[in-house]
């Protein structure tokens, strides 16, 4: 048998082809191709070979091995066919596109460049009808109706449809961040991820909205702008069915179902489930008021304070109670005043089940139970739970000051 090397004699001749083999073995398997018969499985996805040999190539998908090296640039490849395919990019690249002049290294990657011209794309998936250029991306596109996984990470045993996937997954293992911008010199894991982070430094913003012209730096930011102009919200809250336009926000508002709050003040311990209510309510403690009327010069700690105020400049007082007739700026403040007259009292304590007309009332009262005295004199270091008991409090070093007052804290008479 081994002879036959030298002899060139090859004594099996196919029946199906008339191709000639020299060993019965190889004569087998070329049958086995023309009559669909797969004996050989692949253990990790199930997918059949007619010829072992072919099984043995498939599995270094799952391996990751690479037998084949190249001596020019050390390249490795988990096929000899790939490997010779590859050394010709050292050599030559004899085939050239009569349509743009670039020459490739083989047949079969020219024959795929020249459908790019000609548009053709002759791979049909048939599930659901989209066609290719490439067997090789019709082949990833099936993955998605087939839910086969091929390429396992050995880290942590998570599988992916494509080997590219892998590969970037695999960085989170490594740590490797190959993709490094020249300007600040920071690293990253996908050049996609590389190529968005550049334009902080160029200022490029390729995505415009065709609406209003807004301009963005990422494709994620356009897809969640214009969501505001077609009034899309696709993430829905499970518990009380209201939508929002991202991911962020309904995360956010979710706390308000669990109770979840993450901000806390570090002068008082007070908890808010949003950012924007704690920033809101420091101002209290630092007594920040950057909103001003531009009338009066009064200052505001919230903007919408400062809107309600302006309102008494402009004689606007379109809200009147239909008891007693007075008017109002602001709904907020007539739906105060109307609890005059129907007693309503929706504000109440969950340690003592006292009820109040207004939600500030409720949180002074609460600061009882919870020992909580947010207000402190800068002179004594005393402290208060009401804002005006602190205002009362201040006078006695004012009139101290002045000599108004004996160190007890009572009047000269």
């Amino acid at each position: 048998m081994h002879q036959r090397i030298h002899t060139a004699v090859k004594p099996y001749t196919s029946a199906k082809c008339g191709k000639n083999y020299s060993q019965k073995i190889d004569l087998s398997n070329q049958q086995r191709s023309y009559v669909g018969v797969k004996l050989f499985t692949c253990t990790e996805c199930g997918k059949s070979f007619s010829q072992k040999t072919n099984l043995t190539r498939h599995q270094r998908i799952h391996t990751g091995v690479k037998p084949f090296t190249c001596s020019e640039c050390d390249k490795s490849f988990s096929q000899k066919g790939s490997l010779t395919i590859h050394q010709r990019i050292h050599t030559v690249k004899s085939f050239t596109c009569t349509e743009c002049g670039k020459s490739f290294s083989d047949k079969g990657t020219l024959t795929n460049h020249q459908r790019i011209h000609t548009g053709v794309k002759p791979f049909m998936c048939m599930e659901c009808g989209k066609c290719f250029r490439q067997k090789t991306t019709l082949t990833k596109h099936q993955r998605i109706h087939t839910g086969v996984k091929p390429f396992k990470c050995l880290e942590c045993g998570r599988c992916f449809t494509q080997k590219t996937n892998l590969t970037k997954h695999q960085r989170i293992h490594t740590g490797v961040k190959p993709f490094r911008c020249l300007e600040c010199g920071k690293c990253f894991t996908q050049k996609t991820n590389l190529t968005n982070h550049q334009r902080i430094h160029t200022g490029v913003k390729p995505y415009v909205c065709m609406e209003c012209g807004k301009c963005f730096s990422q494709k994620t930011n356009l897809s969640t702008h214009q969501r505001i102009h077609t009034g899309v919200k696709p993430f829905t809250c499970s518990e009380c069915g209201k939508s929002f336009i991202n991911k962020p926000h309904l995360t956010i508002h979710q706390r308000s179902h669990t109770g979840m709050k993450l901000f806390t003040c570090t002068e008082c311990g007070k908890s808010f489930s949003y950012k924007t209510y704690l920033t809101i309510h420091q101002k209290i403690h630092t007594g920040m008021k950057s909103f001003t009327c531009a009338e009066c010069g009064k200052s505001f700690s919230y903007k919408t304070y400062r809107t309600m105020h302006q309102k008494i400049h402009m004689g606007i007082k379109s809200l009147t109670c239909t008891e007693c007739g007075k008017s109002f700026s602001d709904k907020g403040t007539l739906t105060k005043h109307q609890r005059i007259h129907t007693g309503a009292k929706p504000f109440k304590c969950m340690e003592c089940g006292k009820c109040f007309s207004w939600k500030t009332n409720l949180t002074v009262h609460q600061r009882i139970h919870k020992g909580v005295k947010p207000f402190k004199c800068t002179e004594c270091g005393k402290s208060f739970r009401q804002k005006g008991n602190l205002t009362i409090h201040q006078r006695i070093h004012s009139l101290r000051v002045k000599g108004m007052v004996k160190a007890s804290g009572t009047r000269y008479t």
